[in-house]
């Protein structure tokens, strides 16, 4: 059996994969031996950055604390101490504070191409084989995980795949669209996020990194109204916007382009095959109610690394029964989180009247039971401990 190129090849360099060529890198004396598969986009590349990525991502503590420890947390980032949810036409908010948790902050907001900036840079200094625009699936072949690309193939004992593209299994439409937007508040509150629930769907505004007065927009609602929003003139979209979410920031004035991105929960095999797993996106996709997408993927570093970490000092142990152990691991978080996902959209969008009221005592509970809480805020933190 001819030795293998590599003892693990990553598939996918976004943040996740990005995340855990990192961790690895740093329990190896041969990060060398560690492949990771995608494009990388250098600071100097007019083309990539002539077309900005538009997204925002929320990370929690948990997340950022994670981020910095790969010494990658990127520059600018605008921190959230403060979450207020709230049902449109209907009584009952709740407000989560960090002081409840004893924490320095809930989380913070990054621009996708500098949370993947900061992560390729850290990259390039790391030790692991940057392997650049390569594409192709994980096959096992004589014990080992070979990747044919067109300038030949890799091989590894382990493949984790973490590329954008949708599971296969559990597949559910939300019959939403997310429109994506940046906009200016005449009253900005520094530090808060809000999470407005509509009959559309989940309405929520996080501070930016660009300026304390700047909002990300996160607006989800059905593509037939999405796509009318996409094309309303500025001051007709500014109008249904500061409609749906009221006055609590003064008035909303948005900034440059729309995006509109499909809405749907993805939910595949984390054993790919006895030698590979998946992780992030290519694991699951969820709704984008709370954040939690990203949040759930970098939980899913943390854990392999660890798993993995011994097994890089001696790899050419067994791997299997480690890989079964993630996975056992990883189950109740990764099956919980991705349950209130996908409850909360539909729960808050069935028109019902009787459920809208329920809805709302619910969040008036929250707001007066410290301890329930502490219990929701704790699990969209840190997720669920084994």
């Amino acid at each position: 059996m001819p030795e293998p190129t590599h003892d693990i090849i990553i598939h996918g360099a976004g943040p996740v994969g990005s995340a855990l060529a990192l961790a690895l890198a740093r329990k190896t004396r041969r990060p060398d031996r560690i492949a990771l598969l995608g494009e990388f986009h250098s600071p100097d590349d007019k083309t990539a950055a002539s077309q900005p990525d538009p997204r925002t991502l929320a990370l929690n503590h948990g997340s950022r604390t994670f981020l910095e420890s790969l010494n990658a947390w990127p520059t600018a980032s605008a921190d959230i101490t403060t979450v207020h949810v709230s049902q449109q036409h209907r009584l009952g908010q709740t407000l989560i504070r960090n002081d409840e948790l004893d924490v320095p902050r809930l989380g913070s907001v990054v621009a996708y191409e500098a949370l993947l900036g900061s992560l390729h840079a850290r990259l390039r200094h790391s030790g692991v084989d940057l392997i650049a625009h390569a594409q192709g699936q994980p096959q096992v072949t004589d014990g080992h995980v070979v990747t044919r690309l067109p300038q030949g193939h890799v091989s590894a004992r382990v493949a984790v795949q973490s590329h954008g593209r949708q599971p296969g299994g559990l597949h559910r439409t939300y019959n939403q669209q997310a429109i994506l937007a940046m906009a200016q508040a005449s009253a900005p509150q520094a530090g808060r996020a809000y999470e407005r629930f509509t009959r559309q769907g989940p309405l929520a505004l996080l501070p930016h990194p660009a300026a304390p007065a700047l909002y990300a927009v996160v607006w989800c609602c059905p593509p037939h109204q999405a796509q009318r929003l996409r094309t309303l003139r500025q001051p007709d979209f500014d109008a249904a916007l500061n409609a749906n979410f009221g006055d609590r920031l003064g008035h909303l004035q948005t900034i440059g382009p729309r995006h509109g991105f499909p809405l749907a929960l993805h939910a595949g095999p984390v054993l790919v095959n006895p030698l590979a797993v998946a992780v992030g996106n290519a694991a699951q996709t969820l709704h984008p109610v709370a954040g939690q997408g990203l949040n759930l993927g970098l939980r899913d570093v943390a854990q392999l690394s660890m798993v993995l970490g011994w097994w890089l000092a001696r790899p050419h142990a067994d791997v299997r029964p480690a890989l079964r152990n993630y996975v056992n691991t990883r189950q109740p978080d990764r099956w919980l989180t991705a349950a209130v996902t996908d409850v909360l959209p539909r729960l808050f969008t069935t028109g019902n009247p009787l459920i809208e009221h329920a809805c709302g005592l619910a969040l008036l509970g929250l707001d007066t039971c410290a301890p329930l809480r502490r219990q929701l805020a704790r699990h969209l933190l840190q997720g669920h401990r084994v």
